[in-house]
């Protein structure tokens, strides 16, 4: 693939633009990359065969020694980092279906490597110098050393900017840390830890505190554990408390630049959360594979459940769920390696609906099951346990769909700085997380030469109906953009009903496109067969009919709702400390 500059996909549909170069045709595996996959997962899809035991590894609460270390064999712990360092040097795609491969064995395991390395040592990836390189990467990549990614506190969760551990500066340049983090996966085990602190800096004469990141490794005096977590799910990865009871850290660990930790931060994340996405694929083919034999082999009524209608209905929607979080991952992917530089608002929204799609494709898979399922015996009752924590995971599905509708609207607000003021929503918006800024009025003019969105034309001919419907959705979203902050204002911040409803839209428009793009590629794809092509056309049709009936839904609420009686109702349920009635009294 050709290295070039590609703008967010997400980012230009809240322009009601789209730029089909960027999306066809769909960033399929080359020859070299599927000769590096298929060598690869079979590598990993054979130790995992051999080697987890996911029932046994929950009830035990532990993954084996030995499987760590063959993992860290196989190279699993180090499948981005440079080669020169001692890693696989993996691209995003290739990073992401290796990954996958894991999940769809064991969450727990999927989970410890993706603290290791999606999220554990990425700022070092990311940002760090040469000399830390050198120094940390080699024994990260091989697994001699384990990584943790240390920001989560006791008071602070989605909120990052209210952390309080804090790094003082000493005369001699070093810096003290003391403070704690809360639910540090791998925190006991790591050698590793990327640690966010507050930092004191000087602006305009006065001490501000900002966020800086620092690694800090085991050996340091003062670091201590709490105990292990007990979880509801992937309780055999290792989850605590870690101190830092004054902590001196030499000033060359300061990873990037002081002060602009919170950036580093979100970076991290962005790489994983779509790690997630991509691990919600694997989960979701292995529930796939339990629930379609059962349903072969179940009979009843004298004939295999599969023949019934609500059976195949809940086999369709699986399918058709996973095959477009695939598409949409691996379009993120493709787009990453051809040069996409602001993925952001594509990796979180591969984490919203991957993570939403694998809890529903477990809950039908569960049914399917029926009383087989609820049994421990069976593994759909820890899969199930195992998959809810992704929901939660590096960013709530709440908060990020927040992140994703500011952070989309913070790209048309730059085009109107010349209304005068609305240099102030831009500035807003930069950090919707951090202030969730103030938006200013702004005249109705904005979207309305955005409207007349074009036709895509690079779609497959079987297609060309869901791409008009593509386009009028796209032409919807943008007018919902504009009127929604023409009128919400600068309230818009405080507002979250209607940003989950265009956050929700965003959603769709990106599975939409991801799909057509991936269907469009296989159908125009003469090695691949015409039995599949008819497969994978229906699969297309069936998750894009779903799709737009959720768009269109979340179109509908913008104007018909119930937000004023939700926010009047909700008030009263916590006045009254909740459900408030019983049939006794009234």
């Amino acid at each position: 693939m050709n290295n070039k500059e590609i703008h967010s996909v997400v980012g230009d549909f809240f322009f009601g633009e789209i730029n089909e170069q960027n999306i066809f045709p769909y960033p399929g595996f080359t020859p070299e990359q599927k000769e590096v996959a298929e060598g690869m997962v079979d590598a990993v899809k054979k130790f995992c065969e051999d080697k987890i035991h996911t029932a046994e590894f929950d009830e035990k609460e532990e993954i084996p020694k030995d499987v760590l270390s063959g993992l860290a064999e196989l190279g699993l712990y180090g499948l981005a980092v440079p080669e020169e360092f001692g890693g696989l040097a993996l691209d995003y795609c290739l990073y992401s279906r290796v990954f996958s491969e894991v999940c769809s064995f064991d969450g727990s395991t999927g989970v410890t490597l993706g603290a290791h390395q999606s999220i554990g040592y990425r700022a070092l990836i990311n940002e760090g110098t040469e000399e830390q390189k050198k120094e940390w990467l080699p024994k990260l990549a091989s697994g001699e050393w384990v990584a943790a990614f240390c920001l989560t506190e006791p008071g602070s969760g989605s909120d990052a900017y209210s952390i309080k551990t804090k790094a003082v500066k000493n005369q001699d340049g070093s810096f003290t840390i003391t403070g704690q983090k809360l639910w540090i996966t791998n925190g006991g085990m790591a050698h590793f830890y990327s640690v966010f602190c507050k930092t004191d800096h000087e602006v305009d004469g006065k001490i501000v505190e900002k966020i800086s990141c620092f690694a800090v490794t085991r050996d340091m005096p003062g670091i201590t554990f709490g105990e292990k977590e007990k979880k509801m799910g992937i309780k055999a990865s290792e989850t605590r408390a870690v101190y830092f009871d004054k902590v001196v850290v030499p000033a060359k660990n300061v990873i990037g630049e002081l002060g602009k930790g919170f950036k580093t931060s979100m970076n991290v994340l962005n790489s994983g959360r779509l790690s997630l996405g991509a691990g919600s694929v694997g989960g979701m083919r292995s529930v796939i594979k339990l629930a379609t034999a059962h349903a072969k082999n179940r009979r009843q009524f004298d004939r295999p459940i599969a023949e019934f209608g609500l059976i195949q209905e809940k086999l369709v929607r699986m399918n058709s769920l996973c095959y477009a979080t695939e598409c949409m991952v691996y379009l993120t992917s493709g787009n990453m390696v051809r040069g996409m530089k602001d993925y952001y608002l594509e990796s979180a929204i591969c984490k919203v609906f991957g993570s939403e799609a694998l809890w529903s494709v477990v809950d039908m898979g569960m049914q399917i099951a029926a009383g087989t399922g609820y049994m421990k015996d069976y593994p759909y009752e820890q899969i199930m346990r195992d998959s809810r924590i992704n929901l939660i995971f590096e960013g709530t599905n709440e908060i990020l769909r927040i992140f994703v509708a500011l952070s989309g609207m913070k790209g048309p607000s730059d085009k109107l700085k010349d209304l005068g003021k609305i240099s102030d929503v831009s500035k807003a918006l930069e950090d919707p997380i951090k202030s969730l800024g103030v938006l200013t009025d702004f005249a109705k003019s904005r979207i309305s030469k955005l409207i007349g969105t074009k036709s895509l034309t690079l779609c497959h001919a079987d297609l060309q109906e869901q791409a008009i419907f593509f386009s009028s959705m796209l032409s919807d979203f943008a007018i919902d953009v504009e009127n929604t902050l023409i009128k919400y204002g600068k309230n818009i911040i405080g507002n979250q009903l209607p940003q989950g409803r265009i956050a929700n839209m965003a959603i769709e428009l990106y599975l939409y496109i991801a799909v057509l793009s991936r269907t469009s590629y296989i159908l125009n794809n003469e090695k691949i067969s015409a039995e599949k092509k008819k497969h994978a056309l229906m699969l297309a049709k069936h998750s894009l009919k779903e799709s737009r009936q959720r768009f269109k839904s979340s179109q509908r609420a913008m104007t018909s709702n119930q937000d004023k009686l939700t926010k009047e109702l909700s008030a009263s349920i916590c006045e009254q400390d909740g459900y408030c009635f019983d049939i006794i009294e009234y």
